[in-house]
C-alpha cells in the first residue's frame, strides 16, 4: 500500500524551501547593492578626473595682459585671484581656454573663469563645485557670465600656488596685489575631496603648469 506525505513533512519541506529562497534572495540583493555601489564609486572617480583635467587645462592657459583700454579700465581686466577658504577655496582667473560652440560667434579664445563651492540646489545639505564663465571681459569680474554645476558630492576644494620667488607653496594669490606685482604662479595645485557612496571621503589632486606668468606686453 502506497503512503503519501504527511502534513508535517509537507510543512517541513515548505519551510526548508522558504529558507533557501530567502537566503538566495538576500544573496542577490547583496550582489546588486555591491554592483550599484561600485558603479556609483566609478562615476564619482570619473567625474573628479574629468573636472580636474578640465581645470588643469584652463589654469595652464591663464594669462595677464597690458593690452586694454587704459581710459576705460582703472585696473587691468585680466586677473588671477586664488583665495583660501579652508575647505572651500575659490579661483577666479582669465584664460585663453575658451572654446566657441557656435559658428561666427563674437567670441575669442579668452574668458574669465571662476570655480567655487556652494550649496547643491539638487541635494539639500550637500555641496557642489560650480564653474562660471564670462566670455566678454569688463569692469566687473565678479558678476555676469554663465554659472553651471560641474561636480556634486564635494566635501572640499583646495588650491595652492607655487611662489617661484620664495620657492614655496602659498594658499593665496592675487595678481593685483603689491606683493605679486602683476605675476602668476608657475604652478597651481588643486585638490578635490569627494564624499563617496560608502560615506568615506576620497581626495583627488592634480597640478597645472602655468605657461605665461608675466603680463603680455608687446
Amino acid at each position: 500500500m502506497r503512503r503519501g506525505f504527511t502534513l508535517i513533512e509537507v510543512m517541513i519541506a515548505i519551510g526548508i524551501s522558504a529558507v533557501i529562497g530567502v537566503m538566495a534572495l538576500g544573496s542577490f540583493q547583496r550582489a546588486h547593492a555591491a554592483r550599484e555601489l561600485t558603479q556609483a564609486q566609478e562615476e564619482r572617480f570619473g567625474g573628479a578626473r574629468r573636472t580636474l583635467t578640465r581645470m588643469a587645462r584652463e589654469l595652464s592657459m591663464a594669462y595677464l595682459s597690458e593690452h586694454y583700454d587704459h581710459k576705460r579700465f582703472r585696473e587691468r581686466p585680466t586677473l588671477f585671484r586664488g583665495k583660501d577658504g579652508g575647505r572651500r577655496d575659490a579661483l577666479l582667473f582669465t584664460s585663453f581656454s575658451h572654446q566657441r560652440l557656435v559658428r561666427d560667434a563674437k567670441e575669442s579664445d579668452q574668458a574669465l573663469l571662476e570655480y567655487t563651492v556652494d550649496s547643491d540646489p539638487e541635494r539639500p545639505g550637500k555641496l557642489a563645485l560650480f564653474r562660471r564663465e564670462k566670455v566678454h571681459l569688463d569692469e566687473d569680474p565678479d558678476r555676469g557670465g554663465d554659472k553651471q554645476l560641474v561636480l556634486q558630492n564635494v566635501a572640499g576644494f583646495d588650491a595652492q600656488f607655487w611662489d617661484w620667488k620664495k620657492q614655496e607653496w602659498v594658499n593665496d594669490w592675487v595678481s593685483s596685489s603689491v606683493e605679486r606685482q602683476g605675476t602668476l604662479p608657475t604652478r597651481v595645485k588643486v585638490r578635490l575631496t569627494l564624499e563617496m557612496p560608502d560615506g568615506k571621503e576620497e581626495n583627488f589632486e592634480t597640478q597645472a603648469r602655468v605657461a605665461i606668468i608675466r603680463p603680455l606686453d608687446f
